[in-house]
């Protein structure tokens, strides 16, 4: 196959529209649904994400793509109790895969954002991992191949309609990428930067103590960021994202957006939090938005007389911005990844509150003395990789 026609591009009236290759085949296949144009951009920049990432880890990786950018991404690590019950699988009476491990991580950390994602898979996609996927509001997924019993879940997942891509693992493409703007051709030579052993050796700070887990939870920050549209920032810990801040003018703002999406995700592992009684039948989109707004500024949205009683079967207490900042300061060895340098050093003061202890940065910036001091001031690991990874 030569080309592939899709249904509009990114609107509707966006007519006609196509994928295509100028010599030889498309190294996809469709074996379910049909493919959309932001589908395919999502499934094509999360398949070169999850395939760095086992590449860099030697571990399973999944991704969660919204909107061509992650909004979750991890590699197969074993799950906790409470990851399990926070991420909604506690109830799945069965043995999950390093590649499911991989998925549910990607999916939990920012559950919201990732409601009706492209999924990308490192790994042939086996049975439990599909038995996870089926449960979720999802657009498709792209994986190097599915075993039989994986596919036979996928295609029966939104009557038949559900997206299934098989990527040819061996496809590598040309050196130099193009695309149009305006009419206009635009050629540069394909970001094939390798982040692997090294990558963060020059620690400029006075702690230099990088652990292995550090050094895993920094490839998969700097790896996540690669395809994250710019500026972006990552929060990682235990092997996952749980914070991308995507797409903002200002590093300040990437590091505050990440960094309250890493909050939130450490507050969804809460007494307070895991205590939440809710009615029976109550859907699990409905759950993650009710869970967003009790941990958050508006919490009487769901707390208020005639609100609590459609979600929970007991009133909740209100959680306190003291009891928040007291769990929140229960949060360490979060490691944080930047695509371009820190500016000021109020990005670390930021980024400190979120429990950051390692953190890695082009470096580069007129200001890099300030940034230095203030890691050295909270103890912070800090390297510079002299690497910008700007995505657009």
């Amino acid at each position: 196959m030569q080309e592939y026609e899709l249904k509009y591009g990114c609107n509707p009236n966006q007519k006609p529209s196509r994928i295509y290759v100028e010599e030889g085949e498309l190294p996809i296949k469709v074996l379910c649904g049909r493919a959309g144009y932001i589908n395919l951009l999502d499934a094509l920049n999360g398949w070169q994400l999850v395939r760095e990432l086992k590449r860099a880890t030697g571990l399973a990786a999944a991704a969660s793509f919204k909107h061509v950018s992650p909004a979750g991404a991890a590699v197969g690590q074993p799950l906790t109790d409470v990851e399990k019950k926070i991420y909604w699988v506690d109830d799945m009476d069965i043995s999950f895969s390093p590649l499911a491990n991989a998925y549910i991580r990607a999916r939990g950390a920012d559950r919201m954002s990732s409601f009706g994602d492209f999924i990308a898979l490192s790994d042939v996609c086996d049975e439990s991992t599909a038995l996870v996927i089926k449960r979720e509001v999802s657009d498709g997924v792209i994986a190097p191949g599915y075993t039989d019993e994986a596919l036979a879940i996928l295609k029966q997942k939104k009557n038949g309609s559900y997206c299934v891509i098989e990527i040819d693992p061996s496809y590598e493409p040309a050196k130099t990428e193009r695309k149009d703007v305006f009419g206009i051709t635009f050629e540069q030579g394909r970001n094939e930067l390798v982040i692997g052993d090294g990558f963060f050796d020059n620690i400029v700070t006075e702690n230099r103590k990088l652990t292995a887990q550090a050094k895993i939870d920094l490839a998969v920050a700097m790896i996540t960021l690669k395809y994250t549209q710019s500026n972006s920032v990552c929060y990682v810990k235990g092997g996952q994202a749980v914070g991308i801040g995507a797409g903002q003018q200002s590093r300040i703002h990437c590091t505050r957006l990440a960094g309250q999406k890493a909050d939130n995700w450490w507050l969804r592992q809460s007494p307070q939090v895991l205590g939440l009684s809710f009615v029976d039948g109550i859907k699990r989109a409905d759950r993650d938005n009710a869970i967003d707004l009790y941990i958050g500024e508006d919490c009487m949205a769901v707390l208020a007389d005639g609100a609590w009683e459609h979600i929970f079967k007991e009133k909740p207490a209100v959680f306190t911005p003291e009891e928040k900042r007291a769990w929140l300061d229960k949060n360490t060895d979060v490691a944080l990844g930047s695509d371009a340098f820190f500016p000021f050093w109020d990005n670390i003061e930021r980024a400190h509150r979120s429990g950051v202890r390692y953190v890695a940065q082009p470096g580069g910036s007129v200001r890099d003395d300030n940034v230095i001091e203030t890691c050295n001031k909270y103890g912070i690991v800090m390297s510079f990789t002299g690497i910008r990874l700007f995505h657009h």
